[in-house]
C-alpha cells in the first residue's frame, strides 16, 4: 500500500484604493501565493520551518516567529516535564528550576552567589601566595559558606 499525502496553503492579498488615485511604486495590486510540500514523511521542525516561510511572506519578522515558535512550545497548558525535555534538548533552562540557583531568597545565599565567592577567593589566593593571612575574599567566602550551614 502506498501513501501520499500533501500540505496546501494559499495566501491571497488585494489592495483596494482609498480613492486617492493610483498604488504606490512599491505596492502591488494583488498577490497569490501557493505553498505545496509533500508530508508523508514531513517531521515536526520541517513542518514549522514550513509555516515559517509562510508567516514570512505574510511579513512577520523572525523574531516575531521565533517568540510564536516559543509561546506555542513554553506556556501555562503545556506540562513541566513536556517543556523540560524540548528545553534539555535545545540546552535551555527553565526558570522554574532554577530560581533558587538565581534568585536571591531573603536571608538565603544562593547556590550561584557561592560559587562566585568561592572562586574570588581562590583566585585572590593564588594571585597572593605569600600571603600568611586571609584575604578579605576568602573571609567572606568563608562566613558565607558557614550562614548557609546554619
Amino acid at each position: 500500500m502506498t501513501y501520499k499525502a500533501r500540505l496546501k496553503v494559499s495566501f491571497d492579498t488585494e489592495w483596494t484604493s482609498n480613492g486617492y488615485g493610483a498604488f504606490d511604486d512599491e505596492t502591488l495590486p494583488e498577490e497569490h501565493y501557493t505553498f505545496e510540500i509533500p508530508c508523508e514523511d514531513i517531521n515536526s521542525i520541517q513542518l514549522f520551518r514550513f509555516f515559517g516561510t509562510i508567516a514570512r511572506t505574510m511579513g512577520h519578522s523572525e523574531q516575531g516567529i521565533m517568540k510564536g515558535a516559543t509561546s506555542l512550545a513554553f506556556n501555562d497548558m503545556r506540562s513541566f516535564e513536556d517543556m523540560k525535555k524540548v528545553a534539555d534538548e535545545f540546552d535551555l533552562f527553565l526558570a522554574e528550576e532554577y530560581r533558587n540557583k538565581v534568585i536571591p531568597l531573603e536571608n538565603e545565599n544562593y547556590e550561584l552567589e557561592k560559587q562566585v565567592r568561592d572562586l574570588k577567593a581562590k583566585l585572590a589566593r593564588c594571585e597572593n601566595p605569600d600571603s600568611e593571612q586571609y584575604l578579605d575574599e576568602e573571609i567572606e567566602a568563608m562566613t558565607a559558606e558557614n550562614e548557609s550551614n546554619n
